[in-house]
């Protein structure tokens, strides 16, 4: 079921994100940022001031009471933003990404919103390629990756975004 998150649902989504994307549990799916960043993917307290601003959704997949998936919308002029699209690293590829996505485009278009617009780091290929199936398109956009305390590469190679958009 994927209803929108409240601030009781943000410790288990800390957990979820964070290990579906670095350290050794992120490495059980195919989404795993772990062979290129270390540290946190996110903490509590910006997941508290994320869910806070009413630019933003997030919207949570749950299955027995348990969160397996979840998504960050926000709200950006004529287009949603999409991030943070996670699913357990155990249950990858079992189709609760793609439900995720179908959820954010209802989204969008409650909102009167005319694309869904994302950042994906340029080296995740086989990423790329999934949101390119399911109908996103590189718009040649690039933004350098942020170093922080918290994102800290460890990649030989540069990071950087590149920004892909779906049309609704």
């Amino acid at each position: 079921m994927i209803t929108k998150a409240t601030s009781a649902d943000i410790p288990a989504l800390n957990i979820l994100i964070n290990s579906a994307y670095r350290g050794e549990s992120s490495k059980k799916g195919w989404t795993t940022e772990a062979d290129l960043l270390e540290g946190k993917r996110t903490t509590e307290e910006e997941l508290i001031q994320t869910i806070e601003d009413p630019k933003n959704t997030i919207l949570k997949f749950t299955e027995n009471d348990k969160i397996i998936g979840s998504v960050l919308l926000v709200e950006k002029e004529q287009q949603l933003y999409l991030g943070m699209l996670t699913v357990s690293p155990e249950l990858q590829n079992s189709g609760i990404g793609k439900k995720m996505l179908a959820e954010a485009e209802n989204h969008a278009k409650t909102l009167g919103l005319s694309s869904i617009i994302m950042t994906v780091i340029s080296v995740r290929e086989e990423l790329i390629a999934w949101y390119k199936r399911h109908g996103y398109v590189d718009t040649g956009k690039r933004e350098a990756f942020p170093e922080s305390h918290i994102h800290v590469t460890v990649s030989e190679e540069p990071l950087e975004f590149i920004f892909l958009e779906k049309k609704i």
